[in-house]
C-alpha cells in the first residue's frame, strides 16, 4: 500500500506523471473504501486523508452537495446513487473567464425550447467560458453548470443545471461541448495534480429536468415557477465548503509547523562552549516567537473547524424549518473565517519555510510544494479581500439597527453593548489577567466595537 502513496519521487516528475499518480492513488483509495463497507459519513472522513488535490475533492466536496442542496427528491434519487458509486464523476462549473465572485454577472445561457422540452445551453462570448473548475480538464463526465435561465423571452438569473459533458463509453466530449485543461499552475507539484479545465457550449440541448428544481422549476410550456423553497437554501453548500476550507487550514498549517518544529529541534547553531554541542535552534527566543504562535494557531483552527461543523448543522436544520434569521451572521462568519484562516495559513507555511533556513527551500523538505498546493485557497470560494468587505458590511448593518431597539445576537451580540465597551478601559490589572479568557474576550470585543464605530462614523474620535 505504501508504494501507492509514496511521495519521495514527486519533485522529479512532470505534470503528466503527477496527474496519473494522483488518479492511481485515488482509485486505490476508493477500492479500499469500498472493501471496508463504510457508511457515507465514515467514507467521507477516510477520503479526507488523501492529502493532495485530486478530482475527488470537487466530486465529493461540491458536485454531490450541490445536488443535495438544489435537487428535488426525485433528482437526488436519480443522480446521487450514480455519484456515490462514481459511475459518473462530477465537477462544479460556476466560475467563468470573465466573472468569478460576481455570480450574477455570469454569461452562459440556458434558453428553454418548449417545442422540444429542452434547454439550449450556450457560451455566447469568450468571457463566458467556464474557467478553473477542478476535475474538468480530463476526468469529469458531468458538471453542475451555472447558467442564466431564459424562458418565454425573460431572463430569470443564474440557476444550476446538471449536464453530461463526456461520453461514458469512450470519455470523448459530447457534440457541441469543448472541454480542455487550462495548463500548468504555480509550483511543480502543488496544485498541478488537479486538472483544472475550461468548458464551452455550442447550443447543447439538455432535458428540461436537468435544471436542479428544488428552488424553481420550468413547466412543459415554459412557465417559470418558484417552488416556494427559499433560494437561501443554496447557502448550505457554501457553508459546507467554507467549513471544509477552515479545517483544511488547520491540516496544512499543522503539517508545516510539524516540519519546522522537528527541524528546529534537530538543527543546532552557535553557542559552542567547552566542547558542548551547539544550541538547538528551537531554544532561541527569536525562533520560538515566530514558530510557537503558528503552532497555537494550528490548534485554534482545528477547534474552529469543529465549531463550523456545528454551525453548518445548525444552519441547515434552521433552513429546513424555514428559519432564515441566522443567515446574515452565518454568511459573515463563513466569509470572514475563510479569509482569515487561508491568509494566515498561506503566510504561516511561508514563515515555516524561512524558519528552516536554506533547507526549507529544498523540495525534499515538503514546504515548497505544501505552499504551492495551499495558496490557491486564498482565491477560490471568494477573494479574501472581497470577503472581508462583506464582513464589514454585515457589521455596519448590525450597528445601524441598534437605534431601532433590535439587539444583535450570536457572534455579533457584543455590538449591542457597544456604548459600554467604548467607555471602559482594558480590564487587565495584573500579569495573570492576560490568560483570563473572559478578559481577553472583552478586549477583543472592545477593539472590534471601536473599529466598527470608527468605520461607521469617520469623524469619531473613540480610538
Amino acid at each position: 500500500m505504501m508504494l501507492f502513496f509514496r511521495k519521495d519521487n514527486r519533485v522529479s516528475q512532470g505534470r503528466l506523471e503527477l496527474f496519473k499518480n494522483t488518479l492511481r492513488k485515488a482509485a486505490h483509495a476508493w477500492s479500499i473504501i469500498q472493501s471496508l463497507h463504510l457508511t457515507e459519513a465514515e467514507a467521507s472522513k477516510l477520503r479526507s486523508f488523501i492529502d493532495e488535490p485530486a478530482y475527488t475533492d470537487l466530486h465529493w466536496g461540491m458536485f454531490i452537495p450541490a445536488i443535495k442542496g438544489q435537487g428535488t427528491d426525485e433528482q437526488q434519487q436519480k443522480w446521487l446513487p450514480l455519484a456515490y458509486r462514481q459511475t459518473i464523476i462530477g465537477c462544479y462549473a460556476q466560475t467563468e473567464l470573465g466573472h468569478g465572485s460576481n455570480v450574477q454577472g455570469l454569461e452562459t445561457t440556458a434558453t428553454f425550447d418548449p417545442s422540444t422540452d429542452e434547454f439550449i445551453v450556450n457560451t455566447p462570448t469568450l468571457t463566458a467560458t467556464k474557467w478553473w473548475p477542478g476535475g474538468l480538464g480530463k476526468v469529469s463526465t458531468h458538471a453542475i453548470v451555472y447558467a442564466r435561465l431564459i424562458t418565454d423571452g425573460k431572463d430569470y438569473g443564474v440557476h444550476a443545471f446538471i449536464m453530461q459533458i463526456r461520453s461514458l463509453e469512450d470519455h470523448h466530449p459530447l457534440p457541441g461541448v469543448i472541454v480542455a485543461d487550462i495548463g500548468v499552475k504555480f509550483g511543480n507539484g502543488g496544485y498541478n495534480t488537479m486538472d483544472n479545465g475550461l468548458l464551452r457550449f455550442d447550443n447543447v440541448r439538455i432535458p428540461r429536468d436537468n435544471l436542479l428544481m428544488r428552488v424553481a422549476s420550468v413547466t412543459r410550456h415554459g412557465k417559470y415557477v418558484p417552488s416556494g423553497v427559499p433560494r437561501q437554501l443554496g447557502y448550505g453548500a457554501m457553508v459546507f465548503v467554507r467549513k471544509s476550507i477552515v479545517m483544511d487550514a488547520s491540516n496544512y498549517l499543522s503539517r508545516a509547523v510539524t516540519i519546522a518544529v522537528r527541524y528546529s529541534a534537530v538543527r543546532r547553531q552557535f553557542g559552542t562552549q567547552q566542547g558542548k554541542p551547539e544550541i538547538q535552534v528551537i531554544d532561541y527566543m527569536t525562533q520560538q516567537s515566530r514558530l510557537f504562535p503558528l503552532l497555537a494557531t494550528a490548534y485554534a483552527y482545528r477547534f474552529l473547524g469543529v465549531w463550523m461543523s456545528w454551525l453548518y448543522s445548525d444552519v441547515m436544520a434552521r433552513l429546513e424549518r424555514g428559519d432564515f434569521s441566522t443567515l446574515p451572521e452565518v454568511h459573515a462568519c463563513t466569509a470572514g473565517l475563510k479569509s482569515i484562516t487561508t491568509s494566515t495559513t498561506a503566510d504561516g507555511i511561508e514563515e515555516c519555510r524561512k524558519l528552516c533556513g536554506g533547507h526549507g527551500y529544498l523540495c525534499a523538505s515538503g514546504l515548497p510544494e505544501l505552499y504551492a498546493a495551499y495558496v490557491p485557497a486564498c482565491t477560490y470560494e471568494g477573494d479574501n479581500v472581497i470577503l472581508l468587505l462583506q464582513v464589514a458590511r454585515f457589521l455596519m448593518k448590525t450597528l445601524s439597527l441598534l437605534g431601532s431597539g433590535k439587539k444583535p445576537s450570536g457572534t455579533a451580540a457584543y455590538l449591542g453593548n457597544a456604548a459600554d465597551l467604548l467607555a471602559k478601559n482594558c480590564q487587565v490589572m495584573k500579569e495573570r489577567d492576560w490568560i483570563n479568557p473572559d478578559i481577553l474576550q472583552h478586549a477583543f470585543e472592545a477593539r472590534s466595537a471601536r473599529l466598527t464605530v470608527k468605520c461607521a462614523t469617520p469623524n469619531c474620535c473613540c480610538i
